[in-house]
């Protein structure tokens, strides 16, 4: 009686697996929608104009007429190197050019009275020629020690001070016109080749700028440029766009990045949360007809809020593992329960800060 007993007790016992309730997965398909890709560029922001002021004679630096900071017009003073020397020059060409003047009235008209010959006028002619060009010589290097706007600006950091001497050529300040700023940023190959099909030709006429804090620019700007040549080493190729700046936020040497928005037709979407890196590869469990999950690399075209658009590795009818990713070993069987790919997807908040 009692060894029939623990043979039954034994055969009835279930082991400690089969106590435990099997784990149901959730398992969907990608879904497939038109989408609007959002990708960002890294960019560098320069003004439109932007130029070096240097002294273009030498000399004391006499007067600082402006402030660093400050906005100035085209034409107006803004230093003035020691002009005594120029000035004197001046003076002394102008008294050469009047003698000179004076000497040839006087040789024309012994030449009227047949005294000297029209050899001699001419010579005199040729005299006073040369005086008038020193003269002006004089005077253009006169007016050098005045520097001037040469268009609406902003001035940059003095590079010299009141009272300093400074050499023909050396830097003062930079002047930057930001009414309109260059933005520039490199584009892989294979997105050039998107936005020069000619579906979506519009894309480029209407950029934005994401600035340094995160926030969205509130004028959207146009590429304009797109250099001759590929970059062999990065396979990128240089965009410039430009952007009105009527308040003048942008400045030179901002950075920031250009978000160009591309709409996507036919894009295969799947959770975020579906995925997993290995290598810095991307990869999914793809449930197979056998009911066994195995892990299979994929490519992500782009990233959406809480999605991936995948460029390659999965097609529409793919059944793919959506939660327990960690829970689950290569050619496992399981047990799972499908769930519609618009109900997977609109169960993500999407929406979330």
């Amino acid at each position: 009686m009692g060894v029939s007993f623990g043979l039954f007790y034994t055969s009835c016992k279930p082991p400690k697996e089969a106590r435990e309730e099997e784990k149901e997965f959730l398992v969907t398909t990608p879904a497939v929608a038109d989408t609007l890709v959002t990708k960002d560029y890294v960019c560098q922001i320069r003004s439109i104009n932007h130029i070096e002021l240097r002294a273009q004679e030498k000399g004391y630096l006499q007067k600082i007429y402006v402030d660093e900071g400050q906005h100035v017009k085209k034409g107006q003073l803004l230093f003035k190197v020691m002009p005594n020397l120029y000035e004197a020059e001046v003076e002394k060409a102008q008294a050469e050019a009047e003698y000179a003047d004076i000497e040839m009235k006087n040789t024309k008209t012994l030449v009227e009275s047949n005294v000297v010959s029209p050899n001699e006028l001419a010579m005199a002619k040729a005299k006073y020629n040369k005086a008038k060009a020193d003269l002006d010589l004089m005077k253009t290097h006169l007016a050098f020690t005045e520097i001037r706007a040469p268009f609406d600006g902003i001035l940059n950091s003095f590079r010299v001070r009141l009272g300093s001497y400074v050499e023909e050529g050396e830097l003062l300040t930079e002047l930057s016109d930001n009414s309109k700023m260059w933005v520039y940023f490199n584009v892989p190959e294979t997105e050039y080749l998107t936005f020069m099909d000619k579906s979506n030709k519009g894309i480029l006429s209407n950029v934005g700028l994401k600035m340094a804090n995160g926030e969205l620019f509130n004028h959207s700007g146009v590429v304009e440029t797109i250099e001759a040549d590929f970059d062999n080493e990065t396979g990128n190729i240089p965009f410039r766009a430009t952007f009105p700046n009527p308040q003048g936020l942008l400045r030179f040497g901002q950075t920031g990045s250009i978000v160009i928005t591309t709409p996507v037709h036919n894009a295969l979407l799947i959770p975020q949360k579906a995925t997993f890196e290995v290598l810095e590869k991307r990869y999914v469990f793809v449930v197979g007809k056998d009911d066994k999950v195995h892990a299979r690399e994929i490519t992500v075209g782009a990233e959406l809020p809480h999605l991936y658009a995948i460029a390659s590795g999965l097609s529409a009818d793919d059944r793919i593992l959506l939660e327990g990713i960690k829970m689950v070993k290569e050619n496992e069987k399981i047990k799972f329960k499908m769930l519609p790919s618009s109900q997977a997807i609109s169960s993500l908040n999407l929406y979330a800060e």
